[in-house]
């Protein structure tokens, strides 16, 4: 598979673009003012510890205090229970055994602030290297799942049991696979430093302070995202560039032949990524074939309808729905990593009747899910047809980055009618109307309700003058939301 990365500098954006086949797939934005905190690790004062919740709030330094699970506070949780409750020596922890308020905490963010909640965050710290994630809190060695080979997974685990400091814990990344003991031990080297160094900062100053900030987006992408099986990067500054030439040459030499400096400064137009952007926040997702996919996300679920659309086949229904079902599997999976969409996911496929046709839609969309580097699992079909499945919420997604919610309807999609409107308008002249000696009320509304109250002949407007015994007179506001009016007693 060709995959190739390209980087988008502006003065006060960067934006990343993963392509495979020529395809968009992820998208990466970072912004001067919405800097990215995830990763970031904070001195901490413990607020409002709340045991029915088994949580606590956290000040950070932050407009709004993190907020800290229980399971998030513990190291070495075992989750042992049937309810999914964190377990240790065989007893339920409580918050209060574990934190109290005034108590100052290192903490790691886990999950973006999003709207009125603030980060969740943990005390069970992660720092990424190249080769190995160190987990300086607790005593593990684990393997990446997408290493398959057993014989390679066995090498790995040993070099890293070997390495790893005395009650540290340390994960083997995908890119370690075939990888030298020097390239892990060095990577390990490199995180230890940074550990000492957090630990050092942490007791010198006063919480809530930061002390460590994650790596800038280009630098991330340079460590988590461009890998072997990528054959080309480009990127259109060149500051950016000598950059990453830079850091390659103390981390992966042999990469550095793969990045490129584009002869345009706008790479993201050259490869058209912004029309895919704006087709990336739309409701509709049309598929080659005709039919189409309507994805709707709510703050609990994402639900993904598929329809056939314009698509019609040209042997029978059967068939119909199943070429259809097997292109949206495959578009769906890409869809979730270009919005980045985590959490529930229940995906309602065309009804199928015959089990093997359910099996290889199934199929297909596993296996297209397995490039994805988010974490998936699909959970398989419940009674009534729908696929029901999970992924990780590792950042925000594409819309909660690019878009807000709407300050006129709130996220709901739809707004009050020019008839409601107007009842609305009516009610307020009457009461406005009983309480002034004023002759003349004057009434400034949207050009659409102003519509309703003036037209055939202002009938309307005559029998409401009538029954109020006032002279209303009417003006046309542009500039003015659908549902906003405002009745005045005073004509200027």
């Amino acid at each position: 598979m060709y995959r190739e990365i390209l980087v988008q500098v502006a003065e006060e954006e960067t934006k990343v673009a993963v392509l495979e086949e020529g395809q968009l797939v992820e998208i990466y934005v970072e912004r001067a003012l919405n800097q990215r905190l995830v990763g970031n690790i904070y001195k901490g004062v413990v607020h409002n510890v709340l045991p029915g919740m088994q949580a606590t709030f956290v000040d950070i330094g932050l407009e709004k205090n993190a907020f800290l699970y229980v399971e998030d506070a513990l190291a070495n949780v075992l989750w042992q229970d049937e309810e999914h409750v964190p377990v240790r020596d065989g007893v339920r922890p409580n918050i209060r055994d574990i934190v109290k308020e005034g108590q100052e905490i290192v903490v790691q963010i886990a999950k973006e602030p999003v709207g009125t909640k603030g980060a969740r965050v943990t005390t069970q710290i992660t720092l990424p290297g190249r080769y190995l994630v160190l987990m300086p809190t607790v005593d593990y060695t684990g393997i990446s799942r997408r290493i398959e080979e057993d014989e390679e997974r066995e090498r790995l685990k040993a070099i890293a049991e070997e390495i790893k400091p005395p009650n540290m814990g340390v994960i083997v990344r995908t890119v370690a696979e075939g990888s030298l003991r020097e390239d892990l031990e060095q990577d390990i080297k490199s995180l230890l430093k940074i550990w000492q160094r957090i630990k050092n900062k942490a007791q010198t100053v006063s919480a809530p302070a930061l002390l460590h900030k994650d790596l800038e987006l280009v630098q991330r992408i340079l460590r988590d995202v461009f890998t072997d099986d990528v054959q080309r990067l480009s990127v259109n500054s060149r500051p950016v560039f000598e950059k990453i030439i830079d850091f390659l040459e103390a981390t992966e030499t042999h990469l550095k032949g793969k990045v490129f400096l584009s002869d345009t400064n706008n790479l993201f137009e050259k490869y058209a990524i912004d029309h895919e952007l704006a087709q990336a926040l739309k409701r509709k997702v049309w598929l080659k074939s005709g039919g189409y996919l309507v994805i709707d996300q709510t703050e609990a679920l994402t639900a993904i309808d598929v329809n056939t659309g314009k698509f019609v086949g040209s042997t029978d229904l059967a068939d119909t729905v199943l070429k259809t079902n097997l292109e949206a599997a495959l578009e769906i999976a890409r869809q979730l990593r270009l919005r980045n969409i985590g959490g529930i996911i229940i995906i309602d496929f065309i009804d199928m009747t015959d089990p093997h046709h359910k099996e290889r839609v199934l199929k297909v969309l596993e296996e297209e899910l397995k490039k994805d580097k988010v974490k998936a699992h699909i959970l398989g079909i419940t009674p009534l047809g729908l696929v029901e499945m999970t992924r990780k919420k590792v950042r925000q997604s594409l819309s909660s980055t690019l878009e807000k919610c709407c300050p006129y309807c709130e996220g709901k999609g739809t707004v009050l009618s020019e008839e409601t409107v107007l009842l609305s308008l009516k009610n307020e002249l009457k009461e406005v109307a009983a309480r002034t000696t004023s002759d003349t009320l004057l009434v400034e509304t949207h050009p659409h309700v102003t519509a309703l109250l003036t037209g055939a002949g202002a009938r309307e407007l005559r029998n409401l003058e009538q029954r109020l015994g006032k002279r209303i007179i009417v003006k046309n506001k542009e500039q003015f939301h659908l549902g906003h009016y405002e009745v005045k007693t005073q004509y200027p």
